[in-house]
């Protein structure tokens, strides 16, 4: 029995075979009793590796195991002032977090599904987590403690933070390949790149715009589209810059869900992982060191990459069959899927950790051995894709780019802060105005809608688009009602499916359906 094996067993088990471990367990109250060790990844059976990622997913994180950051910020930074820890009554903050003491607390829709979406409630106030505590009291003037932003202006709730819906996660693993190939692609186009020449920037049929060089080999980027300001940076005139695709967070600010769970751990939980903030250390001040070990990310980053695709319900009535077959033929008509693209092809869809763009903080190629897992291996829950004449395409809808989605600087679904700019800097206090495409995949049963998740419908969501996505909406009400009422079914039909459902496609009994879609 190797060690990796035993860490997995139940505490019946360890109790049978080791009564001095399991006196040691005698009140103590733990949501994980027992962590990985670094190494064991690479031998616990997989079903085993998921069920330990899951269980770290759902895990209601308690202060015996090093819940809480008392001396530090979501964001990692020390407290602006340490005299005033964050523990009771100041341990949890709607705002500023500890926000909540489980992932699947936020991630739980639908079915209670672990991994999903969320509702209202569960939102998060991004970069709410700069401050220590938000109290959103006037009289507070020192910055970034508890109502002064970083200028010493006072903030409000609707300007300390962007208020985000949670996303639901499955597929996800699908969606990082996609944005690693896209970038492995943007990144040949850019090494030929010579000085005093352009390219087109395209990959898996997506715009990305021109990048160019002037005569002296500086990179120029104005001309580049879709991409956020860090992957647009250089750290010198002849430095290139990244181009890296980022795929999570609406804003597209996270390039790999090891980097969203390194963050989300510490941020909303005050767990602290030794890969981000060392081995033996205790940056918060709470007692406790390695509370998460490189193994355990590794195990709940491929939990998370590893979730069932959605997939679709049509239900068997010939009127909405029909209203959900003219509604994707609407869809393409009034140019929805220009930026919704509906299939994008992934050419290996063997995930491989750690993601070869990660940024410091996080687990990078040499750092470890790499831990490879196919998406479409039989032992994984289902539904899943799989790959047609070496290629899976991926009907995810997006493509993967940002967007100005909004009507100007007085449009309400502009963000207040820009998260791709350094905080405290004009151009973070001029807020955010473009989002990632949202994959339709799983969107009809994981409301509410949009970046804000202030839309109870899906009606909501289409006409909400403006910008860049302003001439489809005028599309959209241009309709006749029942054809409106036609690309509503359609989009309808795009669902989570319950957990074990084998197909793709099914009826509203869960039976399958055979459906040669028209997008």
């Amino acid at each position: 029995m190797t060690l990796a094996t035993t860490l997995l067993l139940t505490t019946i088990a360890t109790a049978q075979s080791s009564p001095s471990a399991a006196a040691a367990q005698i009140g103590r109250e733990v949501a994980i009793r027992q962590h990985l060790v670094d190494g064991d990844e690479y031998t616990v059976p997989l079903r085993q590796l998921l069920r330990h990622g899951k269980r770290l997913f759902a895990a209601n994180w308690t202060a015996q195991e090093g819940a809480g950051r008392p001396l530090q910020k979501g964001n990692g930074a020390p407290l602006s002032d340490p005299n005033q820890p964050l523990v009771f009554p100041r341990a949890f903050n709607r705002i500023s977090a500890n926000d909540a003491n489980s992932c699947a607390g936020c991630h739980n829709a639908p079915y209670g599904m672990v991994g999903g979406g969320g509702d209202f409630v569960t939102g998060v106030f991004v970069l709410g987590q700069r401050f220590d505590f938000a109290t959103l009291d006037p009289a507070d003037t020192l910055p970034l403690r508890g109502a002064a932003a970083e200028n010493g202006q006072p903030t409000t709730l609707q300007t300390i933070g962007n208020y985000r819906a949670s996303i639901g996660m499955a597929g996800a693993g699908y969606i990082e390949l996609l944005a690693r190939e896209i970038t492995r692609d943007l990144q040949l186009i850019r090494d030929g790149v010579q000085p005093g020449g352009t390219a087109p920037l395209h990959s898996k049929g997506i715009d990305y715009g021109v990048l160019a060089r002037d005569a002296a080999g500086a990179w120029l980027v104005h001309g580049v589209l879709g991409l956020p300001a860090p992957s647009l940076a250089s750290s010198g005139p002849a430095a290139p810059p990244s181009l890296i695709v980022r795929p999570f967070h609406q804003a597209g600010a996270v390039v790999s869900l090891r980097q969203f769970s390194n963050n989300a751990f510490h941020h909303h939980h005050g767990i602290q992982t030794t890969e981000r903030f060392g081995q033996g250390a205790d940056p918060d001040g709470d007692q406790f060191v390695d509370e998460m070990t490189r193994a355990d990310v590794t195990a709940v980053t491929v939990f998370q990459a590893t979730l069932p695709v959605p997939g679709r319900v049509i239900p068997r009535s010939p009127e909405v069959e029909a209203a959900i077959a003219r509604g994707e033929q609407l869809f393409t008509a009034i140019g929805c899927g220009t930026c919704h693209v509906p299939t994008l092809p992934l050419l290996d869809a063997r995930f491989v950790e750690p993601n070869p763009f990660n940024p410091a903080g996080n687990l990078r190629p040499g750092d470890a051995p790499p831990f490879t897992v196919a998406l479409d291996d039989s032992r994984l829950p289902t539904p899943r894709l799989h790959a047609q004449h070496g290629v899976t395409q991926v009907p995810a809808f997006t493509d993967l780019r940002l967007h100005d989605l909004c009507d100007g600087p007085q449009d309400p679904a502009v963000e207040a802060l820009d998260m791709q700019a350094p905080a405290g800097s004009p151009a973070f206090f001029a807020g955010n105005r473009k989002f990632l495409t949202k994959k339709l995949w799983g969107c009809a049963n994981e409301p509410p809608y949009f970046h804000h998740g202030q839309y109870t419908t899906l009606r909501e969501a289409v006409l909400g688009h403006g910008g860049e996505g302003a001439a489809s909406r005028r599309a959209f009400a241009s309709l006749s009602r029942h054809d409106q009422d036609c690309l509503i079914e359609c989009l309808k039909s795009l669902q989570v499916l319950a957990p074990g459902t084998p197909h793709l496609v099914v009826d509203e009994d869960g039976a399958p359906r055979h459906w040669v879609a028209q997008f």
